[in-house]
C-alpha cells in the first residue's frame, strides 16, 4: 500500500557491523536476542556519528545488572520465590530511569535490551536521565491484590539499596501501574529514616496524582506520539484527521493512542490483543471499547465490531498501524501481511531485524519506538521535577512542555536522517549517541 511513498536508503555495508566490539566483549551473537540486536542498531548508529571505540564499548554493556531472588506469601498460606532485575545501562546523562515489568517472559537480556534503549530515548527527547529496566517473572494476571501488593513490596526491598531518587528512579511498564508504584513508593519510604522520607516520593514516577503523580501521566505516552503524528506524517502525505490506523494492543498505550486519534477526526479500523481480533470499517468507538476491555480484559467479543482472525487483522487496510503491546511481535512473516503507508512503534522494539527488512522492501516507513514512545518518560521526568520542587503543573502545562520535547525530537530525526543517508531508526540513534558522544567527550574516562 504504501510503497510509493516512503523514501528508500540503501543498506548499511556489512563492514560497518559491529562484529570487533561483540568479539572483544566476548558476546556470541545470538540473532533471535533482543539485547543483541539493540546493541548491534546502536553500535552501527555510533559508527556512522563517530563515536570514540571507548564510547562504544561503555554503551554496549550496561553499568550494573542486578538480579534477586525472594519469597512471597501467598494466600493459600505458601510461599512461591520470584526472581527479579534491575538493570542500569548507562547514567552519563544523568540517573537510571525506567520502568518496571510484572510479566512471564521477564527474563535478564530482554530487560537489558529495554535499559538501552531507555537510555538512547531519554538522550533523544533531552531530559537529564540515563536508561535502567526492571522486572519480575510473575504474570500478574494470575495474582490476587493482596499477593501483588507482597510482591511489589518484597522486590523494592530486595533493590532498594541499588536505586534512589537521585540515582534510579523506576515507573510503571507492562503489568504495572499506578497502585503498584504507590505500594513501591510506600515501602521504600518506610526503609528510609523518618528524617529523610520528605523526599522519597520521588523514588518513582506514573505514581497516583494524589500521591504526587503528574496530571497527564496515564495518557502521557499516546499523546507524545499524536505530537510525533502531527509533526512526521504531513511529509509523508497523510493528513492526521483523516488518516485510518489500527492497533496491536489496547492497554494504556494503545488506549491513549487510540482515543487521542479519534479525537482529531481519524479512524479506528481494527485491533488485535491477546482475546483476539476485531475489524469496522466504519470505524471503532475507541471509548466504547475501552469500556468493554475494563469489563471483560480485552477486546475480543466486542459487539460493535466483527471478530477476524490474525491473519485478516494484518491485512486490513490502513494508513498507520501502529504495535502498542510487546516486543518482536512484527516478523517478517507478519510484516508480509500488513497493509499500511506507515508503521508507527507505540511499543518498544515491536519489530524483528526480519520484519524490519522486509517493511523497508516494501516502502513501508518505520515511525522508531525510542521516537514514538518517549512521551511516557518524558512525563515522567516532569513528575520527578514537580516532585522535587513541590509544586505541580496544569494538565495544559504538562501537555505544552510534552509537545516541545516531541516536536524537537521528530526535527532532530529527521536531521539526522539527511545527515547521515540512513532509515529513520538509525537516525533516531545518531541523533541519541551525538549528544551521548558529546558528554563523554567533556567528561573523560576516570580516572
Amino acid at each position: 500500500m504504501a510503497d510509493a511513498t516512503a523514501t528508500q536508503h540503501p543498506p548499511i555495508a556489512q563492514a560497518h557491523l559491529p562484529a570487533k566490539v561483540f568479539e572483544e566483549l566476548e558476546i556470541v551473537k545470538d540473532p533471535a536476542n533482543l539485547f543483541h540486536q539493540t546493541i548491534e542498531q546502536v553500535l552501527i548508529a555510533a559508527q556512522l556519528v563517530g563515536l570514540a571505540h571507548h564510547q562504544q564499548i561503555i554503551l554496549a554493556q550496561p553499568h550494573n545488572e542486578i538480579m534477586v531472588h525472594f519469597p512471597v506469601l501467598m494466600d493459600d498460606g505458601h510461599h512461591d520465590l520470584f526472581k527479579g532485575y534491575r538493570v542500569q545501562h548507562n547514567n552519563a546523562l544523568g540517573p537510571y530511569k525506567g520502568g518496571i515489568r510484572y510479566h512471564p517472559d521477564v527474563h535478564l537480556d530482554h530487560i537489558k535490551a529495554l535499559a538501552v534503549l531507555m537510555t538512547m530515548k531519554c538522550s533523544l527527547v533531552r531530559i537529564p536521565f540515563g536508561g535502567g529496566k526492571g522486572g519480575v517473572k510473575c504474570n500478574p494476571r494470575d495474582l490476587s491484590r493482596d499477593e501483588l501488593m507482597r510482591v511489589t513490596r518484597r522486590f523494592c526491598s530486595a533493590i532498594s539499596n541499588q536505586i534512589g531518587p537521585d540515582y534510579d528512579i523506576p515507573a510503571p511498564d507492562v503489568g504495572t501501574n499506578a497502585q503498584i508504584m504507590a505500594w513501591f513508593a510506600d515501602t521504600y519510604a518506610q526503609m528510609t529514616p523518618e528524617h529523610e522520607r520528605h523526599d522519597t516520593l520521588r523514588i518513582v514516577t506514573g505514581k497516583p496524582v494524589v500521591m504526587g503523580g503528574s496530571l497527564g501521566r496515564d495518557k502521557a505516552t499516546g499523546q507524545g506520539m499524536v505530537n510525533v503524528f502531527k509533526e512526521m506524517l504531513p511529509e509523508l502525505g497523510i493528513d492526521i484527521d483523516k488518516m485510518s490506523f489500527s492497533l496491536i494492543g489496547f492497554g494504556n498505550v494503545g488506549g491513549w493512542t487510540g482515543r487521542l486519534l479519534v479525537e482529531l477526526g481519524a479512524s479506528l479500523r481494527a485491533v488485535l490483543d491477546h482475546t483476539g481480533a476485531i475489524h469496522n470499517d466504519q470505524g471503532i468507538n475507541p471509548n466504547a471499547l475501552a469500556d468493554h476491555v475494563s469489563q471483560t480484559g480485552g477486546v475480543g467479543g466486542f459487539n460493535e465490531a466483527e471478530a477476524i482472525s490474525e491473519q485478516e487483522f494484518y491485512g486490513v487496510p490502513v494508513d498507520v498501524f501502529i504495535p502498542a503491546a510487546l516486543e518482536q511481535m512484527i516478523t517478517s512473516r507478519r510484516a508480509k501481511l500488513i497493509n499500511a503507508r506507515v508503521l508507527a512503534e507505540a511499543a518498544n522494539a515491536p519489530t524483528t531485524p526480519e520484519g524490519d527488512a522486509v517493511l523497508t522492501q516494501r516502502g513501508i516507513e518505520i515511525l522508531p519506538a525510542i521516537l514514538c514512545n518517549a512521551g511516557g518518560v518524558t512525563v515522567s521526568y516532569f513528575e520527578w521535577v514537580q516532585n522535587r520542587s513541590a509544586m505541580y503543573w496544569t494538565a495544559e502545562e504538562v501537555d505544552h512542555r510534552l509537545n516541545i520535547h516531541m516536536v524537537l525530537a521528530a526535527r532532530r530525526v529527521k536531521l539526522a536522517r539527511v545527515k547521515y543517508e540512513c532509515d529513520m531508526r538509525t537516525a533516531s540513534y545518531c541523533a541519541a549517541l551525538e549528544r551521548i558522544g558529546k558528554v563523554y567527550d567533556l567528561r573523560g574516562v576516570f580516572p
